[in-house]
């Protein structure tokens, strides 16, 4: 993993990265209904526990006991919900268990993503379903420390068909509306302002570990003062989102719907 854990935080200044993530959560209940699923990457099971709704039976999956500890506890009262522990590749479950596998804002976390893919067609069941988000590479304006690498389209394409073959996946990408993008634009804005200080580009050759300290306080200076300027900071939510087939490269997010 890339620095220290990039964790979900649900601040009002923080409302548009969290509505934006949970997207996908909510695209993905139309794949889980009734299913057994594993839910990679799950963090502080906010995802996990949402899916655990309509799922038949959800296991969390985490590279820190920590929070699977902590996800046990909190989620007791869940009773098809539960939480495993695995530094991801491989996957700590067995083969052919999983009727669909969720890997949202995570691929991007881990050093061998094609050894991850391979895995997860390992631990579908066959006609199983893998759903993976991460952000766009191209629309990155700035290097996130907390990411080892951000993926294009291209590099997504290439990496599903070797696993799932030609016809075996569907890549969309994850857009905003007009209130949504203002947002973004808005933000981008704000980075560029930063980034002018960075004549050496430093950003993108020091270490990760260096970088996360002056990232999360850059990061929540931002946030704090575009909620203070946009209204719309607190009032965007999921249906602001959208996801579309066309114009790929310009997209926020990587949708890959893959089929074993």
């Amino acid at each position: 993993m890339a620095g220290t854990r990039e964790r979900p935080s649900f601040e009002e200044a923080n409302n548009v990265t969290v509505k934006r993530c949970f997207y996908a959560y909510e695209y993905a209940r139309q794949f889980i209904t009734d299913k057994i699923v594993a839910d990679i990457g799950c963090g502080p099971a906010y995802g996990s526990s949402d899916m655990a709704k309509y799922a038949a039976r959800v296991t969390g999956v985490d590279y820190s006991q920590e929070t699977i500890d902590a996800n046990a506890t909190e989620h007791a009262a869940i009773t098809n919900l539960r939480f495993v522990r695995s530094v991801v590749p491989p996957i700590n479950l067995p083969d052919a268990s999983m009727d669909v596998i969720t890997a949202f804002q995570f691929i991007e976390h881990i050093q061998d993503q094609s050894g991850f893919i391979k895995d997860v067609y390992r631990v579908l069941k066959p006609g199983g379903v893998f759903l993976c988000t991460t952000p766009n590479a191209k629309m990155s304006i700035a290097r996130n420390p907390f990411h080892i690498h951000e993926m294009t389209f291209e590099e997504m394409q290439n990496e599903a068909s070797k696993v799932f073959g030609l016809q075996g996946y569907e890549l969309l990408g994850l857009q905003g509306n007009e209130k949504a993008n203002n947002y973004y634009a808005e933000n981008s804005k704000w980075v560029k302002r930063i980034m002018r200080w960075d004549i050496l580009g430093l950003h993108k050759i020091l270490p990760a570990s260096l970088l996360v300290k002056p990232y999360n306080w850059i990061t929540t200076m931002m946030r704090d003062e575009l909620k203070e300027k946009n209204a719309a900071t607190v009032e965007i939510n999921t249906h602001d989102f959208f996801l579309q087939n066309n114009n790929l490269d310009t997209t926020w997010d990587i949708y890959l719907i893959a089929r074993k």
